[in-house]
Parts: C-alpha cells; structure tokens; sequence
C-alpha cells in the first residue's frame, strides 16, 4: 500500500479525491493530510498561477517528507473581473478562507454586471511530485455567478456558481454530481494514470 500525501488540511478535498480514486476502482493508495505527517515549514502561495502555486506546495510535502505528494491550488475566475480572483480567490476578501465574506465581496464587484456577462470557471492545478516524477494538470469548470447565493453544500463559492447547463448552483449539488463535472474531479481525473503507477 503506498502512501500519498495530500498536501492539505481541507478534509473535504482529501474526501473528494477519496471519491475520484474509488470511483476509478484505484485501490493500493493510502490518502494521508498534513494533519497525518509531522510539521514542515510550508512556503507562501506566491505562484502567479494555479501551477505554479500546486508545484511548489507539491515540492515542498515531498521534500519534507519523501511522501509522494499531491497539491491543488484552485478558484475562481470571473471574466467581467478580468480572470480575478484567480490564485487570490481564497483571500479575495483580504482575510484567508473567510468564504462568506469573499462571496459577498464578489457579489457586490458583479452588482451592475448583466445576466449574460456574468461568465466564469472554476480552475483547479494539480501536482503530484514523487521520487519518479513531477506531473502538473489542469480542470476547468465553466459556468456563470449567479445573483445571490443558493445551496449549503460544498464550500468556497460553490453556493453563487451555476455549471453551465445547470440551474442549481454547485453548492445545490450532491458531491456524486459535483464529482463527476468539477474542475477538482477533472484535475484529479488526470492525474489516475501516475497514481496508478505508484500503486504498483
């Protein structure tokens, strides 16, 4: 059984990539936090993108802990925003992980905005660096902000993000629908075949 670090705290992304990786039949890989490992020194996110920001967090776990490690660095970019709040979208709001207060934030940036210039997607980078290798992937989820927030499940702006084709936003989704189309769910999608690889 081969261990592999998820280089995060958010247990909600470790139980997303739980489900990816059984919804694949990938067996033989222990998923740990960095709740599980000793304490390291973990740089600042200071990648000008998605990539960027997941190679270094990715880096950073292996060399710490010579555990295979994987890395997401995500968010959201909005079109009428120019792409932002892109890789400052978990601080949008100036204070780190404050969801409600970024969602309010970006509601009140896209109050004058029409209905058919609200366009964004959800990106997420994934890294995964082992002793074998370094791959990097991207998924993205494209859809529109809605007007006010809607849902209680996921996190981060799930709750004012509609998927196109959908009239719930991704926060009125069950985690088996959002699984199948997010950007997190396609980023890890990608990185199956070098998971696999480590699992032999």
């Amino acid at each position: 059984m081969t261990r592999v670090l998820v280089a995060s705290r958010n247990r909600k992304k470790l139980a997303e990539l739980q489900r990816v990786l059984d919804g694949a039949g990938l067996s033989g890989v222990t998923l740990v936090s960095l709740d599980d490992v000793p304490e390291f020194a973990e740089a600042p996110e200071t990648g000008a993108t998605f990539e960027e920001n997941a190679l270094a967090k990715a880096r950073d776990a292996f060399t710490a802990t010579g555990l295979p490690s994987i890395a997401d660095d995500s968010g959201l970019t909005v079109a009428a925003l120019n792409g932002m709040p892109g890789v400052l979208s978990a601080r949008w709001s100036g204070r780190h992980g404050d969801d409600a207060a970024n969602t309010e934030l970006l509601l009140a940036q896209l109050s004058d905005v029409p209905d058919g210039r609200r366009g964004a997607a959800f990106v997420s980078a994934c890294a995964l660096v082992s002793e074998a290798d370094q791959v990097v992937v991207r998924g993205e989820w494209r859809g529109s902000i809605a007007r006010a927030p809607r849902g209680d499940g996921g996190f981060g702006y799930d709750p004012v993000f509609v998927p196109n084709g959908e009239q719930r936003t991704a926060a009125e989704l069950t985690p088996a629908e959002k699984d199948a189309v997010s950007h997190r769910g396609r980023a890890l999608a990608l990185l199956l075949p070098a998971l696999r690889a480590l699992a032999h």
